[in-house]
């Protein structure tokens, strides 16, 4: 937590624009991220962020300041997320041509990589792909990432251990890294 938090959420709830504009750019690439990742549409990435902020500021006289504010507001984006999810799994899906995407390849190995990861994040639990993005792309700590989960420490080790193997098997699978090589080999075996 930073020492100007609690003052900046008392500024922000006395109605100070400027305040309210500054906890927002932030925290507001964060929120992104983690939605982005989540959700994997850009235009339901952006319609939680800005709900996510809604709802931030709705509940922000909650929160308790001797926390740190980012798992907090992390906790609430990802809920947004669960719940768009669900709700999107009660009503059609948009044609995909519709949705808006990069429309590029990338040349490289690394570019495919990247891309062969996201595809398998995909197919995983909203809670696994979020704490993945959590831990490799925003560099949170397990305790940061259980804070926002609520759930213990042990649990985030184990569901981004889970999401490791999962992402090396599906990569495996798909030809992009070598099997398993025997590690007791010694050189020159």
């Amino acid at each position: 937590m930073t020492d100007d938090e609690p003052s900046l959420v008392k500024r922000c709830l006395a109605g100070e624009s400027a305040s309210v504009r500054h906890l927002i750019g932030r925290y507001e690439s964060d929120v992104f991220g983690l939605c982005m990742r989540v959700l994997t549409h850009r235009q339901d990435a952006e319609d939680v962020t800005q709900e996510t902020f809604v709802r931030v500021f709705r509940s922000l006289r909650r929160w308790d300041n001797t926390r740190p504010l980012r798992p907090w507001i992390l906790r609430i984006a990802f809920n947004r997320c669960r719940t768009w999810i669900s709700q999107r799994a009660r009503r059609p899906e948009l044609v995909d041509y519709l949705q808006e995407t990069a429309g590029k390849e990338v040349p490289d190995d690394a570019g495919e990589l990247a891309g062969e990861i996201q595809l398998s994040l995909h197919k995983l639990r909203p809670e696994f792909r979020s704490v993945f993005v959590m831990f490799h792309e925003q560099g949170m700590s397990y305790e940061e990432i259980a804070e926002v989960h609520e759930r213990p420490v042990g649990t985030i080790k184990t569901w981004l251990h889970r999401t490791r193997m999962e992402v090396l098997d599906y990569l495996r699978k798909r030809g992009l890294v070598p099997d398993e090589m025997n590690s007791n080999k010694t050189v020159g075996e």
